[in-house]
């Protein structure tokens, strides 16, 4: 999982600690206060020199495995200013290195406001109305199905609305997996009213005392004028608590713009990032948290319903390094 992200960063640790030895042994492009306590306690200072052509390599590295570009210059910006603070003694110069990436990736995962699933549910009024929607192939119902599960696990009753009213099997797909689950299913006829349909779906929550409403949407493309405008009429209908895009890792930044359109069209809270596991580049979770500073609450890694994970910054750091 995100082994290029992984190779490129490591790479970008090992040259600078190649670069720093080259430079100490030299006697070049380190301060004259640098060298003076060398002499006695091998401590040293990078200079932008030194990183200038390194820096570059993993603003590229980080482009290829789909890091937006403007994330990559923000990221490759920032750590060049935290590598070059202060003399670092060189046996812990690539310690101070990694922490620096460590650092600098921690900021740009963080959102502008996180989103405490389990937490805002149990604190809100009933039902609790989480709108997904995406664009196709995402693996969008699948996802909700495996919400519905991780919901249920934590002693939340749930219903589902069969909201893609527009795709062929969409209502089929949505009730095999309701069957899987025990769950029941609010539909109508192929072709109704989405907003409807979740409407009702709202109704039968708060006559039968459940707790989350799940809505599906049907998948659109973010230029399709027409369908987002769709997507704000079942918002304005119905105000849902929270509106989870669903995004494909595999697309990268593709993913990300996706997500910003989404994002201006109708707002969306946070996302859920599916096929993670197959996902040999990660840039796509960095972009959109960056991008468009939402938090990303759930990643998809494999077929199972138990194969959703909570996604943790700090996990995802520690796979990259």
């Amino acid at each position: 999982m995100f082994q290029s992200l992984k190779n490129k960063l490591d790479s970008f640790v090992g040259k600078t600690g190649a670069k720093a030895a080259a430079g100490e042994e030299k006697g070049i492009r380190l301060s004259t206060s640098t060298r003076i306590k060398g002499i006695v306690s091998s401590w040293v200072r990078l200079t932008e020199k030194d990183v200038e052509d390194i820096l570059w390599e993993l603003h590229i590295g980080l482009i290829q495995s789909d890091v937006a570009v403007e994330t990559a210059d923000h990221i490759t910006e920032s750590l060049k200013i935290k590598i070059l603070e202060g003399d670092v003694e060189k046996n812990n110069l690539e310690k101070h290195v990694r922490n620096s990436i460590r650092e600098v990736l921690a900021d740009a995962l963080t959102p502008e406001k996180e989103v405490h699933l389990l937490q805002d549910i149990r604190n809100s009024e009933k039902p609790y109305k989480i709108m997904f929607l995406g664009v196709n192939g995402t693996g969008k119902t699948t996802t909700i199905a495996k919400v519905a599960h991780y919901l249920m696990e934590n002693n939340l009753s749930v219903v589902l609305a069969a909201g893609d009213t527009f795709r062929a099997g969409a209502i089929e797909q949505i009730e095999k997996h309701a069957s899987n689950l025990g769950l029941k299913v609010i539909k109508h006829q192929k072709g109704a009213d989405a907003a409807a349909v979740f409407y009702d779906a709202v109704e039968h929550a708060r006559a039968k005392k459940i707790d989350v409403v799940l809505a599906d949407t049907a998948g659109r493309m973010q230029t399709n004028v027409n369908l987002m405008n769709e997507l704000k009429k079942i918002c304005r209908v119905n105000n849902p608590d929270l509106r989870v895009f669903v995004g494909d890792s595999l697309t990268g930044n593709d993913a990300v713009d996706q997500a910003r359109r989404f994002h201006n069209a109708v707002g969306i809270d946070a996302v859920i990032l599916t096929k993670m596991d197959a996902d040999a580049k990660g840039g796509s979770a960095i972009s959109i948290i960056a991008e468009i500073r939402k938090p990303v609450i759930f990643v998809g890694i494999g077929q199972g319903y138990d194969d959703l994970r909570e996604f943790d910054k700090e996990w995802f750091i520690r796979q990259l390094l």
